[in-house]
């Protein structure tokens, strides 16, 4: 998530940047419907085409992670899986890393994928099942995958990344222990080529899309793609399924995306076993994130943002409840 402070709307800049690329003017008016989280989407349109223009701060961001991001998805596509397409800017560039007045930015522009959000199904069998076959086979192709320019950072980048973090905030003793606590375990599981590889991380189900007339998924949203176990993948899609799925018959739709996941790739041996400490890392990894953005403050804060940080502090709670457990 970003900080705080560039979660604010702006018209401006976006308009700025979509600059570098082809668009409708007209369609500047869908800048309305924007959502910002770990980056700024607004959506337009090119030649009556629905894009979406993708941009964060340089000083939020990777620019190899980008750029290793940018290539997985373009060998997904050569591999015809469901997938965003990136457009390139007019000056033929996947990445423009562009000087404005508000600092320096990343940007990219996406094409629409087709279907709609699994959130917005029903949820039958069918469409559980598909979800986990979608996830199967990617897995599959990042066991096959060999980048050409420097890899996605890994779990172990990112543990690296969270203890940077909490340099600055020595009180946080329970998510330092975490920290450490996690590394030393993962650092005990096997990696191989079928168990290990790099992830999508958020395959939850505002970031797949059900497409009824191919009966396929399509997959959107790789900015948090990390080197990682395909168990953590399988753990973070069950607990988005909890979300929308009644107690009472999570064990069935869960089998149904299990039974979709093994069409196209088999579950490794040790996946059961390291789902709770992949549930820890992906506890901790939020928890630092929410941390890092919520800790500037301001005078005369609008409401919207005093709202925004007392929900994050709420689920920090939560996310911390694991803290100073062991891992089993």
């Amino acid at each position: 998530m970003l900080k705080l402070k560039y979660l604010y709307s702006n018209e401006n800049l976006a308009e700025m940047l979509l600059g570098y690329w082809e668009y409708d003017k007209a369609s500047i008016n869908m800048f309305q419907y924007y959502r910002i989280s770990s980056n700024a989407i607004y959506p337009f349109q090119s030649e009556g085409t629905s894009r979406l223009l993708r941009f964060a701060p340089t000083a939020e961001k990777s620019k190899e992670n980008i750029v290793a991001e940018l290539e997985f998805i373009s060998y997904l596509r050569t591999k015809s899986y469901g997938v965003l397409e990136s457009v390139v800017s007019k000056n033929g560039e996947e990445l423009v890393e562009a000087q404005t007045p508000w600092g320096n930015y990343y940007a990219s522009v996406f094409e629409r994928v087709s279907g709609v959000q699994m959130n917005e199904t029903d949820f039958s069998d069918h469409i559980v099942f598909s979800h986990g076959k979608a996830l199967g086979k990617l897995h599959y192709l990042s066991s096959e995958y060999t980048p050409a320019n420097p890899k996605r950072w890994s779990y172990s980048d990112v543990l690296a990344w969270i203890q940077g973090v909490l340099i600055d905030f020595p009180q946080e003793t329970a998510a330092w222990m975490e920290s450490k606590r996690l590394q030393e375990y993962f650092s005990s599981i096997p990696i191989t080529k079928y168990n290990f590889g790099l992830i999508h991380y958020d395959f939850e189900y505002d970031n797949v899309f059900y497409d009824n007339a191919t009966d396929s998924c399509n997959v959107i949203d790789f900015d948090d793609a990390m080197y990682h176990w395909y168990a953590m993948d399988i753990e973070q899609a069950l607990d988005s399924l909890t979300d929308y799925i009644p107690s009472e018959i999570f064990n069935q739709k869960k089998q149904c995306f299990l039974d979709g996941y093994l069409t196209e790739y088999n579950i490794s041996e040790e996946s059961s076993t390291i789902m709770p400490a992949c549930r820890r890392f992906a506890n901790l990894y939020g928890y630092v994130r929410c941390l890092r953005s919520i800790t500037e403050e301001w005078a005369n804060e609008p409401e919207w943002m005093i709202n925004l940080r007392g929900k994050l502090i709420q689920s920090m709670d939560g996310k911390s409840l694991c803290f100073d457990r062991e891992i089993r």
